[in-house]
Order: structure tokens, then sequence, then C-alpha cells
């Protein structure tokens, strides 16, 4: 393990969660994991919080507030780091908080999308695919502009791939070539931003060395994963 006054990575593994977002700067676009604070990677959030890093564009299941205990996304929002969601849920209306809040000011653009929709979007984007159709929904306001074909009787809308600069996520164990191993609903999110970020960074409970997780349980592989940080 890294000895955690020093800022100098060793392999993936960064000393802290601010030595970890380096690079991360003004106008980025952001991956984070998780779901209802399940699975959420809570110290690279307050980290980048308290790096005061703003006009982020944030792609996550939700935004709203969640316990006190939990840093989200929310509190980017409120402090005024993010200017873009795109997610499947911003808020509940009428108690989002600061989501709300800025999004009735016009301080924050909100792009909804259905969460099947952003998982194959992610996939996509993962797999370096430019897009993909998907079933048509008559009516939808979700697919109203896009790009409409017919196959085999079918319609589809185009459904753009999405990749973000980084990814966030929180795993349960990593060893130091980044090889993942998730616990419980920490594997909603995480395994598909993972693959979508160009630099996806971990922030795990338990860090081995290399050889110390059995390859068959290895959920996301260490090639998708540039960064881990022991989580407190």
């Amino acid at each position: 393990m890294n000895d955690s006054g020093s800022t100098v990575s060793i392999g993936k593994v960064y000393p802290s969660p601010e030595a970890a977002l380096d690079g991360i700067s003004q106008g980025a676009t952001v991956l984070i994991g998780g779901f209802a604070g399940l699975g959420s990677p809570k110290n690279l959030l307050g980290a980048l919080r308290d790096s005061g890093v703003g006009d982020l564009t944030c792609i996550c299941q939700g935004a709203w507030p969640q316990s006190p205990e939990v840093m989200d996304v929310s509190e980017l929002v409120a402090n005024g780091q993010v200017k873009k969601l795109i997610t499947p849920l911003a808020m509940y209306p009428g108690s989002g908080g600061a989501v709300e809040a800025r999004w009735l000011s016009g301080e924050l653009e909100i792009e909804t999308v259905p969460p099947g929709v952003l998982a194959e979007r992610l996939r996509a984007g993962g797999a370096g695919i430019a897009g993909l159709f998907l079933p048509a929904v008559p009516g939808s306001r979700f697919q109203s502009d896009k790009e409409a074909r017919t196959f085999g009787g079918q319609d589809f809308v185009f459904e753009s791939g999405l990749r973000a600069d980084f990814s966030l996520l929180r795993a349960e164990e990593a060893d130091t070539l980044g090889n993942l191993i998730y616990r419980g609903s920490q594997r909603n999110w995480n395994p598909v931003m993972a693959m979508a970020g160009r630099i996806s960074i971990a922030e795990v409970a338990r860090i081995h060395e290399s050889g110390g997780i059995d390859p068959e349980v290895v959920i996301t592989p260490g090639i998708f994963v540039n960064r881990v940080v022991q989580a407190n």
C-alpha cells in the first residue's frame, strides 16, 4: 500500500481520493456510479466537492438528496459545480432541494433519459459503438427529435453512445492491476460506467496485490480501470 502522506501513485493505486482525481478540470463530463446511495463513491465525491472544480456535466442514476450521512451528487449541485445532469431521475418534484431550485432558476440543465436507455447508451459508448437503434415508444417525449427507422415492421429510434472524461466508481475489492469485485448493490451502474469512462477511478474497501483476486470472480477487468484508491 502507498504511504498515505504521499501524492505519488504506485501502479494504479493512489494514496488519496484527492490524488486520484488529478486531471479533472472545469467543464469535464463525469460518470458517477451508485443508486440511491448504494454503491456510490462517497470519498471521491467528497474530494470532488472540496476541489471546487465546476461547470461539470454529471451522468448518474439520480441526484435527489439522500440521507445526511450519504455524500451524493446533490451536494455538487448545491455547491454550484454542476451545469448539466444526464439522469433518469434528477429529483422528486417538490423535494428536490438544490437540484430543483437551480433547475427552476435556469442555473442547471437536466437531460432526462430512461434508465434502460441510459444503460444501453453507456454500454455502446464503452464498446466504442457510435450509437444504436432502440424500440420506439409512440408519443414518447424522449424520442420526438431523434432519427427513426423501421426494421422488420417495428419502429426504432437512434440513440447515441455515451462516454465521459472520468468515471467515479465504488467496489468492494480491487487488486493493484485494477480488477474489481463488487458486493451486493454496488453492482448497479458501476460496471457499465467503468467501461464508458476514458479515465475510470474506483474507491474500494480492500486492495490486494496482483494475483490476490481469483480471476473467476472478477466483475470489471482491470483494463477498464485506471486508478484505485482505498475508501475510508
